[in-house]
């Protein structure tokens, strides 16, 4: 996991952020997915979950003190060797039909499948809070992780297969068939 010991000073980030985010954008070019018009997944490991804590104290300048919220928010979702974790963004860029979308979409979080080599494994997501309120809306950002067992680790390193992101929702059905770009890019998640 991401600990204090990774992150480096503000003033070597700033030297190095114009590289780094290079680098970063085209490692998250290999981990987006879009699901149907308002949804996208952006597939999260141990690189691109440091960039984000890094680019974060980078921005608001926290100091020592921010450190730790920051690794507290993101450290948890790198994956640990047996699944797949994404942010998952419903972006719609009208404010009034986004409040209307999210008004409907209660429990998106718990919505979410990925099939391949005959499996189907539900996401989960992050537990650190409700993302439905009471009145039934869901939030635009959810954070969830797919767990897989041995035997669906190796399934899933194979090649030529169809890896399969669906949303099984009452108000937004969609599902997106992961390039082989993206599965080659996702099978480095996994430890075998």
């Amino acid at each position: 996991m991401i600990t204090r010991t990774d992150i480096i000073d503000s003033e070597t980030f700033t030297q190095r952020r114009p590289e780094w985010r290079q680098q970063i954008l085209a490692l998250k070019k290999t981990r987006r997915i879009a699901l149907g018009p308002d949804v996208t997944l952006y597939f999260e490991n141990r690189a691109t979950l440091l960039w984000q804590i890094q680019e974060m104290l980078y921005i608001e300048k926290g100091g020592e003190e921010q450190i730790d919220d920051e690794l507290a928010a993101y450290a948890p979702l790198e994956p640990n060797g047996k699944e797949l974790v994404a942010t998952v963004m419903i972006e719609i860029a009208d404010p009034v039909l986004r409040a209307q979308k999210l008004a409907q979409l209660g429990h998106f979080e718990f919505s979410l499948i990925l099939r391949f080599a005959g499996h189907i494994l539900n996401g989960m997501p992050e537990d650190d809070m409700d993302r439905t309120n009471e009145n039934g809306k869901t939030s635009s950002v959810h954070f969830i992780r797919w767990s897989f067992t041995p035997q669906q680790v190796l399934d899933f390193q194979l090649p030529n297969i169809d890896v399969i992101i669906e949303c099984i929702h009452s108000r937004y059905k969609e599902k997106t068939i992961l390039s082989p770009r993206v599965h080659e890019s996702l099978k480095s998640d996994f430890k075998l």
